[in-house]
């Protein structure tokens, strides 16, 4: 578990970021593969090549300062001369989250990418409900980008609690909070809601839902078609809604032969719910390479989906 000393350089070295005018856009891990794998690529020139393609550097790329701010940080690798940061930092809709390096191959690796960027458009749809003290659940936060992208929008008075299994996640999402200004914000170690107390206005997630072979926690969903925890995270936040309360669910469904199998599993749910849903495919065709693993021999294509789901109000 880190401690407040790393969390508070960490805060400091992407403040000093922003002040350099540091911007990001992180693509998906393909993407970063092939850019990265370009001859001229081979080491980082500037700030983005340390910080957001996670190429090797030498000493004299960076101030002493920074240098000073990720050891202190602990996301400084020393390999001889050549010296590598441990932790990204992108840009979303104006503030700046830290995550894990590329490649994300570590069973703790918090993740940022597309998928990210995408959940933030959906939330930006969301309305900010007409009440006084509202409370917020990201479940699965990782870098907490959902759940702080909804707090500074909204703006007032909002409890946030970003829930995660992984230390390292529930770190970052420390350091983000700050970063970004955000207060009223709190971490909390828990698989789904089971660390998480009462109810709540609004439920947010962006969990992992592929099936990986390594089952790493950033993106191994379970089961057959990698939706069992997007299932499980539907059947417990449903009755932890506040009256007018919204899950809002930002998944993917492998399409077999034309059946969307995940949706099909979350009728009989949502038939039961009181209240309304909305279901969509955002994005008709992601990670379409893992068609040629075994668990998706079968599969038409992998689709991004969105789940909202709004509770009934109280009778007047």
């Amino acid at each position: 578990m880190a401690n407040a000393g790393e969390q508070a350089a960490l805060v400091e070295l992407g403040r000093a970021l922003l002040a350099r005018d540091y911007h990001f856009i992180t693509p998906t891990p393909e993407t970063h593969r092939r850019v990265n794998a370009r001859s001229e690529n081979q080491m980082a020139q500037d700030l983005p090549g340390v910080f957001g393609w996670s190429r090797p550097f030498t000493p004299d790329l960076l101030p002493d300062a920074l240098l000073d701010l990720m050891e202190r940080g602990n996301i400084l690798y020393r390999d001889g001369n050549r010296l590598r940061s441990l932790a990204r930092f992108s840009s979303l809709d104006g503030q700046l989250f830290i995550h894990s390096s590329y490649p994300t191959v570590e069973n703790d690796a918090v993740f940022f990418g597309p998928d990210t960027y995408r959940f933030a458009r959906l939330l930006r749809s969301l309305p900010r409900p007409e009440k006084a003290g509202l409370r917020v659940v990201d479940i699965g936060a990782g870098s907490g980008a959902g759940g702080l992208a909804i707090a500074a929008r909204w703006g007032g008075e909002i409890e946030l609690v970003l829930g995660d299994i992984n230390e390292k996640a529930l770190h970052y999402c420390g350091v983000n909070a700050r970063l970004n200004g955000v207060t009223g914000a709190t971490t909390c170690c828990s698989d789904i809601l089971s660390g998480v107390e009462g109810s709540a206005d609004l439920i947010i997630s962006n969990p992992p839902y592929l099936v990986d072979e390594g089952r790493r926690r950033y993106r191994h969903g379970g089961g057959n078609l990698g939706w069992d925890l997007s299932l499980r995270i539907v059947e417990e936040s449903l009755p932890r809604l506040n009256p007018g309360g919204r899950l809002v669910l930002y998944t993917a469904s492998a399409i077999v032969a034309g059946e969307d199998r995940f949706r099909a599993a979350l009728v009989p749910l949502l038939r039961a719910f009181r209240g309304s849903w909305h279901y969509e495919e955002i994005d008709p065709d992601v990670f379409g390479e893992e068609l040629d693993t075994t668990p998706y021999r079968n599969a038409d294509r992998i689709a991004v989906v969105a789940l909202i789901a709004t509770a009934e109000e109280e009778a007047a």
